[in-house]
């Protein structure tokens, strides 16, 4: 994959040199990095024009924005969604970029490759890839991620934990862009090779954080955030990205002035073509007095006017939300409340046409270090069932390590000297059940069982019933009529899974729970349907 970006760059360069036309290879849903070179000096290289304009072998077309990649070169990321022949040409106001044409020959996309993440054509709640395949979004949020190893190309840190994440089943990270460090105490003791706060060697434009230089963006900082991004595509994992966030001590430049207009419209141009994107246009998005509504509405305008491949785009502010609807593509919530399930659930009824994710629920897993005192639920155990929740009201959830989750980032998570470790195998389970009983096909009810909680899907005839631990039965009841019920059991903590077995059914069944002290999962399927 590499070697064929390196090679179409080198293709592309001899393009804008010389106007010929040159054909490169590629695949459906790959980024090509498309790289332009001009002579003498350019004064103000970050707001040089500079585009290209796709067409698709359908005849549709496509207009890409480049961005400036430093040493008197810009780059037009493209990623087709078609396969066959497709041709373009550049616009620039530098006259020989200008006009510069070639054609990419695209393949097939490779078997693990889906596309982007989009909303489902068939059920606007659930999340899909741009190839129909479900997407059972399980997100995990380690804001510093960019900083792990920066300044080091092989990313040693970051592959580590990317991997130790992606092994268990998380399927997106929460991320910033930039963050500076926390205003709040946290432990003294904290080992300083896991805290990447305050690194004044870090930072999007020059200078740094404590004496920025506006003028300019640093690109090797983005250079960087791009392998990052790499590595977690290359992990089928989608980067969440957050370009703002106001309580991480970060020295913006004034909200609307050029430097934060260049700021972001570069973000968004460097990243559009990435099929893993999500947006997230601020943390935190109305809080600490940074900014108002409206702001964060102009941003998402300017974001939809830059990006070519409409990606999804949200607000980490359930009051900008909850106000603007219809400007955000998945509603984004922070409950902490204790009826957790009944608050997703309204939430859910509420909006009928978008995807509803909440993207922090209050449980907030401990480590070894105090990291965030306001935690209301920091055992293991009670944050995988407050996602159950969250998943049994038919939407999406997250998941938080203090560990890793802001400026501590235990890289490491199973090191011998990690005294307390994560329980990722819990969510490794709960992606896996997921995936095993079709959750895109599932919609939340309360029709069908006396208490807990049930997902059905009546079509197919299949049906999902969590008992909280507090529950000694349930009664399975109104089910469409069949001779007989099938049964299998699930412990969401150790993963395991009974063998099936079958009962006669008439239009009630009383059950127990299979495994003791903890919450039970288990799913029906009728047998012999009558009509």
């Amino acid at each position: 994959m590499k070697k064929f970006l390196l090679f179409a760059c080198v293709l592309l360069t001899i393009a804008c040199q010389s106007h010929a036309q040159k054909t490169i290879q590629g695949h459906k849903w790959e980024t090509v990095d498309i790289t332009f070179i001009a002579k003498g000096h350019i004064a103000k290289p970050f707001q040089v024009d500079l585009s290209a304009t796709f067409q698709a072998p359908d005849g549709s077309q496509l207009t890409v924005p480049g961005f400036y990649n430093d040493n008197n070169t810009w780059v037009v990321r493209f990623n087709p969604n078609q396969e066959g022949t497709w041709t373009s040409v550049s616009t620039s106001s530098i006259k020989k970029l200008n006009g510069v044409t070639h054609i990419i020959e695209v393949s097939p996309a490779h078997a693990d490759v889906h596309g982007g993440i989009t909303v489902s054509k068939t059920d606007p709640q659930k999340l899909v890839y741009e190839d129909g395949s479900p997407y059972n979004l399980v997100a995990n949020e380690v804001d510093w991620l960019f900083a792990l190893d920066y300044g080091n190309p092989n990313l040693t840190k970051t592959k580590t934990l990317v991997e130790a994440i992606s092994a268990n089943g998380y399927n997106q990270i929460i991320m910033n862009v930039y963050a500076y460090d926390l205003d709040w105490t946290q432990s003294e003791n904290i080992d300083p090779k896991w805290d990447f706060g305050s690194k004044k060697e870090i930072f999007p434009f020059l200078g740094d954080n404590e004496n920025p230089d506006y003028s300019a963006l640093n690109v090797e900082f983005f250079k960087h955030y791009d392998r990052v991004i790499d590595l977690l595509e290359d992990h089928g994992i989608s980067a969440h990205i957050m370009i703002y966030v106001w309580n991480k001590m970060v020295n913006w430049p004034e909200a609307n002035s050029e430097a934060d207009n260049m700021y972001f419209d570069y973000v968004v141009k460097r990243y559009q073509a990435k099929s893993n994107v999500v947006w997230d246009i601020s943390k935190e998005a109305l809080r600490y007095g940074y900014d108002d509504p409206n702001y964060i509405t102009e941003r998402i305008d300017r974001l939809k006017a830059l990006d070519a491949y409409k990606r999804l785009v949200t607000v980490h502010d359930f009051e900008y939300c909850e106000a603007n609807p219809d400007k955000v593509d998945i509603i984004s919530a922070q409950f902490w409340h204790s009826d957790i399930y009944s608050k997703m659930l309204n939430l859910k009824a509420e909006y009928p046409n978008k995807p509803i994710i909440n993207l922090e629920n209050g449980a907030y897993e401990a480590c070894q270090y105090d990291i965030f005192l306001d935690s209301n639920y920091s055992d293991p155990i009670s944050a995988i069932e407050r996602n159950y929740q969250c998943a049994f009201a038919g939407t999406y959830t997250s998941y938080y390590w203090q560990g890793m989750a802001w400026n501590v980032v235990i890289y490491d998570p199973f090191a011998d000297e990690v005294t307390v470790q994560p329980k990722f195998e819990y969510y490794k389970h709960f992606q896996a059940f997921l995936d095993k009983v079709n959750f895109e096909k599932l919609q939340p009810t309360n029709r069908y069982n006396s208490s807990g909680y049930c997902l059905a899907n009546t079509e197919d005839g299949e049906f999902v019933y969590y008992m909280p631990k507090a529950n000694s039965a349930l009664a399975v009841k109104g089910l469409p009529k069949a001779e007989k019920l099938e049964i299998q059991w699930f412990n969401p903590l150790t993963g395991i899974y009974t063998e099936p077995y079958q009962v006669d059914f008439k239009s009630w069944l009383v059950v127990n729970p299979k495994f003791k002290g903890v919450d039970n999962v288990f799913i029906v399927k009728l047998i012999n349907r009558k009509q």
